[in-house]
């Protein structure tokens, strides 16, 4: 069955990227610095077996296990040094790179990789406000932060869109609520992938948690929007938005992946040519989910 049609004329090498939703995902690792030496870590995988790949060249944290189905049952997980984690998922926070001292925002913060993956990033110095809406996700979210050996975040439960703005923050990341369509994948013979209402009412609220993230930067400060999924009008619209209604700027990726820029325009729409700065990453291009993301400031 044919999957996301509606999207050919945007996605490179279209028939690879469906075919590469017929695969499983693989297993990457997040080895957490604050609890352990990454070397230290490595060599102790690797003298249990555990068959590991650096996935950037840039970073001694990422790894891909090769071998490795359930990370989770590993005693190192247990003691907090690895964190299961998506590839693409860990990139928002290395592009945000927030420097360590920082008050930094995570307006959407359950499950708490990419928050833990900040406070890393930081050497558990400075603020991070981990803001959650539901009280229901705040028991993983906190069961995250707990096993990683976070210390210097605080978890609050305002609508993301309605943060108070009493306080402005040094790096703002907003992994928004999203249709999810970047984490698809099925290996099974029957393959459906359909939004419900909900998912098309998302827009609206991602537009407004970006207009209110932004709005709580300080100046100088920094931005990243991101989603996993594909879909132009949870990503470059949303983005555009915030360009038309903000005095905002796109700042430029840089990454050592074949990602995509952003696109330009869609079902007859154009967006701001600045949204060409955001990227876009695809599984059968970067073998993870499939994910957007764009680094924001303010206008010179």
């Amino acid at each position: 069955m044919d999957l996301f049609c509606e999207y050919a004329d945007i996605i490179p090498d279209f028939p690879l990227f469906q075919a590469s939703l017929r695969k499983p995902l693989p297993v990457h690792l997040r080895f957490n610095s604050l609890k352990i030496d990454p070397d230290a870590l490595l060599f102790l995988l690797e003298e249990e077996g555990v068959q590991l790949e650096q996935s950037l060249p840039w970073t001694d944290t990422l790894f891909l296990a090769r071998n490795l189905d359930s990370p989770g049952n590993l005693l190192e997980y247990f003691l907090g040094y690895i964190h299961p984690q998506a590839l693409t998922s860990c990139l928002p926070p290395l592009v945000l790179d927030p420097a360590p001292g920082s008050f930094v925002l995570d307006m959407c913060a359950s499950p708490g990789g990419k928050t833990s993956q900040l406070a890393q990033l930081m050497e558990n110095s400075g603020i991070i406000i981990a803001n959650e809406l539901f009280w229901t996700r705040h028991v993983p979210l906190a069961h995250t932060l707990a096993r990683l050996g976070v210390l210097n975040a605080v978890i609050t439960a305002y609508q993301a869109q309605e943060f108070p703005l009493r306080n402005r923050f040094d790096y703002v990341l907003a992994d928004v609520p999203c249709s999810g369509e970047g984490r698809f994948r099925s290996t099974g013979r029957e393959v459906f992938h359909r939004l419900g209402k909900k998912e098309k009412k998302l827009p609206e609220v991602q537009k407004r948690i970006l207009l209110r993230g932004f709005d709580l930067l300080r100046p100088g400060g920094e931005m990243v929007y991101s989603t996993c999924t594909y879909n132009p009008e949870e990503n470059e619209a949303v983005v555009d938005f915030l360009l038309k209604n903000r005095d905002a700027a796109l700042l430029p990726i840089h990454l050592d992946l074949p990602g995509e820029p952003g696109i330009e325009e869609w079902k007859g729409k154009r967006y701001e040519k600045d949204v060409r700065y955001a990227v876009r990453l695809y599984p059968h291009r970067v073998d993870s989910v499939g994910f957007f993301m764009a680094r924001i400031g303010r206008k010179a």
